[in-house]
């Protein structure tokens, strides 16, 4: 107990002293995730006025926000998650598990016959501390994104998946190579360094 109370501890002070935690709530973001977006987007330039984005593990809603602004009454965002996340304008909110097929369909019909220019994925799976389950877990997760990108891309469009650094992970990227024209590897500076996380930006989807 006393070690989950120490633990506990760190974690606060962590939160405190983290300038992109303070910019969060200046800026009025659902998470701090939304400056890596942010960043990356500036970079690679994935969303357009008029795109149709699918945000997979969108709760608390970080990312929708962003691109919900960027894609403007012309475009559309579907989020989905398992968790519940709250109202954000401009954004249709799916509930259920993207690895389930009805939820794929509840996906479907909100973006009706119109394929998605852009599949953005922040999911994290439960760290169990665990090497081994822990790389499992995420290359399960990364394959399942892949997946429903390759269901619902449109030819051209892109996907944006966090990913972890596992021995996997780079054969995982080395494949995405067969579907997408180009792969880049982004380190946002809002990611925490002592973090395995890193982006995984695929562009070019069947072309």
């Amino acid at each position: 107990m006393a070690s989950r109370r120490s633990t506990t501890r760190q974690w606060f002070r962590k939160q405190s002293s983290d300038p992109y935690v303070k910019q969060r709530d200046q800026n009025g973001y659902r998470s701090r995730a939304a400056f890596k977006l942010q960043e990356i987007l500036r970079r690679d330039r994935l969303i357009h006025e008029g795109s149709y984005v699918l945000d997979l593990g969108a709760s608390p809603g970080g990312w929708s926000q962003l691109a919900a602004a960027m894609v403007g009454p012309r475009g559309k965002v579907i989020a989905t998650d398992v968790l519940p996340m709250e109202p954000v304008n401009g954004v249709h909110f799916v509930l259920g598990d993207c690895r389930e097929s009805s939820t794929l369909d509840k996906i479907a019909a909100q973006f009706g016959e119109r394929q998605v220019n852009l599949v953005m994925s922040d999911i994290a799976p439960n760290i169990t501390g665990i090497r081994d389950v822990d790389e499992a877990n995420c290359l399960r997760l990364a394959e399942v994104v892949r997946e429903i990108s390759k269901r619902v891309l449109v030819a051209g469009g892109a996907m944006l998946i966090k990913v972890f650094q596992f021995p996997g992970t780079d054969s995982y990227i080395a494949d995405l190579k067969k579907s997408y024209a180009s792969i880049h590897r982004r380190k946002p500076g809002s990611s925490r360094k002592d973090s395995r996380e890193f982006y995984v930006v695929a562009k070019g989807f069947g072309i």
